[in-house]
């Protein structure tokens, strides 16, 4: 039997070269690609109790200027790191209800190298005066409707913000506030509402049609939620009006 020509050992050890320069190629960007997988996994959760007092202690509070009581603290890692969202609210002595807040306050912070920085702040209160349709008693998060997530699909979660203040009857003449901050802007929708078709009335930021589909859908699931939840109604045809980007719409 014939040995093999040089230059046939040397063509298949060029192609078993090859083989192997493939294979790796292949491993690294299979690896990297779970690595990136990896990052874009998006955790969060409440903190408890024992959590809160452990991390928030009166020295950090204090440092941070956190100056109302601590109602809710979340914990949240996505692609650009850890970090924590306290929501605050202040009590007051009222009549009208078994507990009243006149003001509530959030904080969003970055967490790295044992450091807190400020991201965003949100302040809000109850009008003294009142509103178009009624006085105010109360202020609370609606956190029944607050989820960490990253709407879309870029690793970073959308921080959503749901309140309501509360009137004679209830949340049925309170205003509702719903925040989205994206990319370090805040954009808004408010809206009274009212027992009566005349006193309800929609606003919506400009800024808001600009921001990227997922993170709307999530914000019309949660309209929809609060008028399933008879937390709120909203003008008839809402879903249309702001279909048609339009700034402010009622009944009429």
């Amino acid at each position: 039997m014939s040995k093999p020509s040089k230059w046939l050992i040397l063509g298949e050890q060029k192609r078993y070269n090859k083989m192997k320069i493939t294979l790796a190629i292949f491993i690294t960007l299979l690896f990297t690609n779970l690595g990136f997988s990896q990052d874009m996994i998006i955790t969060s959760k409440q903190l408890n109790q024992q959590e809160v007092d452990s991390i928030f202690t009166d020295s950090l509070k204090q440092k941070l200027q956190i100056e109302y009581a601590i109602y809710r603290i979340y914990e949240y890692k996505d692609k650009l790191g850890k970090h924590y969202l306290v929501m605050t609210k202040n009590q007051f002595e009222c009549d009208e209800m078994e507990a009243c807040f006149d003001t509530i306050k959030a904080y969003a912070y970055t967490f790295e190298k044992g450091s807190f920085k400020s991201e965003w702040q949100l302040k809000d209160f109850i009008s003294s005066k009142g509103n178009a349709v009624s006085e105010e008693y109360s202020i609370s998060f609606w956190t029944k409707y607050f989820a960490l997530k990253d709407c879309n699909g870029d690793g970073i979660v959308d921080p959503i913000m749901v309140y309501g203040t509360y009137g004679m009857n209830d949340t049925g003449d309170g205003r509702i506030k719903i925040l989205v901050y994206f990319n370090g802007t805040k954009s808004a929708i408010r809206h009274q509402n009212g027992t009566l078709d005349f006193e309800r009335n929609t606003q919506v930021d400009e800024k808001y049609y600009e921001l990227p589909i997922g993170i709307q859908n999530r914000v019309h699931d949660i309209m929809e939620s609060i008028t399933e939840n008879d937390h709120g109604i909203f003008p008839y045809k809402w879903q249309a009006a702001m279909k048609n980007k339009e700034l402010k719409f009622d009944e009429n």
